[in-house]
């Protein structure tokens, strides 16, 4: 059983066993003794003993662990033995024999470094990660932020997720170098260097001479690594394969970043921009509010697709981060969790809204007027379509709705989904059937909507006028509503349809219609469930001609023959034959036989 003993280090409070806590106070009090003539000591010293604890935390599970003796020799063998910096000038001396073991070079961790800022920093922090000079990241945001306009969202982002580098180790992490006893004395020290005034250019001269003095050392340390014996061929390989694929890596993250960062942009930007447009009622909008069957508010649904869409893309931006930056700055459970909660709750609540719209097409109806034409057997009809000057219609959509403002200064919503069916009827009399069809989400709400359908047509001279759009009022939605034009014509009448009406008639015949679109701008014999066009041109079936019109005047494979009321013309492979109520005249092999009746 051994005695535990707690410890406030750096501010930390920490639970180690007794033997393990006597070899880290011997350690740190051969630290202070390395340090009793140097300069900035005490600074030194606590930097030393915060990143000790940075070390012991990574190490401890929970806060009831208790720190080993195996914990501190871990942490002894990171931050090195005391004796071996004795002297601050033997880091520095190119001394082949300098014995200590080496280690491979820590990766750069990103901070903000305020040291060397302008703002927050930032720059100068991804500057170190890279290993680029701070004034080509900082270009890049001016990019950014003229070009592209993601600059400052992103900047702002970056400041609030990368922490800032505040202590001496932090510091160094930043640069990638190892944070131990000599690396945490030569940043302190280069600290008070930077602010004695009495050194001036000398020390700075001086400084910059050792500093370039190390990275020499540092170059040749790491060519004679690579030239070792103790490193083989596979480990090389290796080395070279994990390059790549951290570089690989990171290039997915930029991706990441970039794709998320504009989605979130685009979605802010759209939603903004929705806002705005509702609250100044500007032109447009009106049509999103009639499509909306459901009455489902549109700021509720704008801002319940944000978070839908804007939530994954943002953990598909926090991810690029976490790729690019190892030691990011965690938004935290409560944050994850919550963000997790409020997307569901906006996946659901769109799912239901999408429920509620469509059943607002869940039923059809409709609703027919019939009036009464004086139209019978014999006479003739032509059918005309009649626009408007506030109603344009659409042929290729006819089923597109448009606002607009009726003869009385009202706003009303108006379609040219109007289709025309001709039907044939024993009846003495024709008639015309409007009949109203509209979507609801029940019977009774699609017989209301349907009732609400305004539509007119005027008979006049023989000729009937039709107009080529239907209106509503803008409180009944949009709920597919359209009209039919149903006309029952008495057989033995003659229709005429106008040009204006070929994009109402239907492609082909079908249920009972009997006009299709290819007969307009000609006059149409209604027969039972058929027509006969009296002025049709002459139709090719394949070697033979036939032509039939108002004139009794056929052409056939059997020949030519002519009919009138009192004359007869027949001609044919037997011969040409010719009569009238006074004379016949047949033309034959035989010759030619005339008859009269004088």
């Amino acid at each position: 059983m051994n005695k535990t003993v707690n410890i406030n280090l750096a501010g930390i409070f920490f639970h180690i066993d007794e033997d393990a806590y006597l070899k880290l106070q011997r350690y740190l009090e051969a630290i202070k003794r390395s340090f009793t003539d140097s300069q900035g000591r005490s600074e030194i010293i606590a930097d030393i003993e915060a990143r000790i604890a940075e070390l012991f935390n990574e190490r401890v599970q929970n806060d009831k662990q208790v720190i080993r003796i195996k914990e501190v020799d871990e942490v002894i063998s990171i931050m090195g033995q005391p004796e071996d910096y004795l002297v601050d000038d033997e880091i520095f001396e190119d001394d082949p024999h300098t014995s200590y073991s080496k280690k491979a070079a820590p990766s750069r961790k990103l901070f903000r470094d305020t040291d060397n800022s302008y703002i927050g920093g930032v720059s100068s922090g991804l500057a170190h990660y890279f290993g680029i000079d701070a004034i080509w990241i900082r270009l890049a945001w001016i990019l950014l932020i003229f070009g592209a306009g993601t600059g400052i969202l992103l900047y702002i982002l970056l400041w609030i997720l990368v922490p800032e580098a505040k202590t001496t180790a932090e510091k160094i992490m930043m640069t990638g170098e190892p944070v131990n006893i000599s690396n945490i004395e030569k940043k302190i020290k280069d600290g008070f260097d930077s602010v004695t005034e009495t050194v001036g250019d000398v020390a700075k001269n001086v400084s910059d001479s050792v500093s370039n003095a190390a990275k020499n050392i540092d170059v040749k340390k790491t060519g004679n690594s690579i030239k070792s014996s103790s490193r083989t061929f596979f480990d090389t390989i290796g080395d070279i394969i994990m390059f790549f694929f951290k570089v690989f890596a990171k290039f997915i993250g930029i991706i990441l970043i970039i794709t998320g960062a504009a989605a979130i942009i685009g979605l802010i930007i759209g939603l903004f921009s929705l806002g705005v447009a509702n609250i100044m009622h500007i032109p447009g909008l009106d049509l999103v509010e009639i499509a909306n069957a459901g009455e489902t508010p549109i700021w509720l649904v704008s801002l319940l697709a944000f978070f839908a869409v804007g939530i994954p893309f943002f953990f598909l931006f926090y991810l690029g981060l976490k790729i690019l930056i190892n030691n990011l700055k965690s938004i935290g459970n409560i944050a994850k969790f919550t963000l997790l909660g409020l997307w569901l709750i906006s996946i659901i609540s769109l799912v239901i809204v999408g429920a509620r719209q469509a059943s607002e097409h869940a039923f059809e109806e409709s609703f027919t007027e019939k009036t009464e034409m004086p139209i019978t057997a014999n006479d003739t009809i032509n059918i005309k379509m009649v626009s408007h000057d506030n109603f344009n219609s659409d042929h290729y959509h006819h089923d597109r709705f448009k606002l607009a403002y009726n003869e009385s200064g009202d706003k009303v919503l108006y379609s040219s989904n109007i289709d025309i069916i001709v039907k044939s009827t024993t009846d003495s009399i024709a008639r015309i059937g409007i009949r109203k069809r509209a979507d609801g989400r029940d019977y009774e709400k699609a017989i209301e909507r349907a009732k609400n359908i305004d539509y007119n047509f005027e008979f006049k001279n023989n000729t009937l006028l039709l107009d080529s759009y239907l209106t509503t009022n803008p409180e009944n939605k949009f709920s597919d509503q359209k009209v039919d034009v149903v006309l029952y014509l008495p057989e033995n009448s003659v229709v005429y349809f106008n040009n204006s009406t070929k994009d109402n008639l239907n492609y082909r015949t079908y249920n009972g219609n009997i006009v299709s679109r290819d007969k307009v701008n000609h006059y149409l014999k209604i027969l039972n469930d058929d027509t006969e066009c009296l002025d049709c041109p002459i139709e090719e079936d394949e070697d033979f001609k036939i032509e039939v019109n108002a004139s009794g005047i056929k052409i056939n494979d059997n020949g030519l023959e002519i009919k009138a009321d009192d004359t007869h013309l027949k001609i044919d492979e037997d011969g040409i034959k010719a009569e009238s109520d006074a004379i016949k005249v047949n033309i034959n092999s035989d010759g030619v036989k005339i008859e009269s009746d004088n």
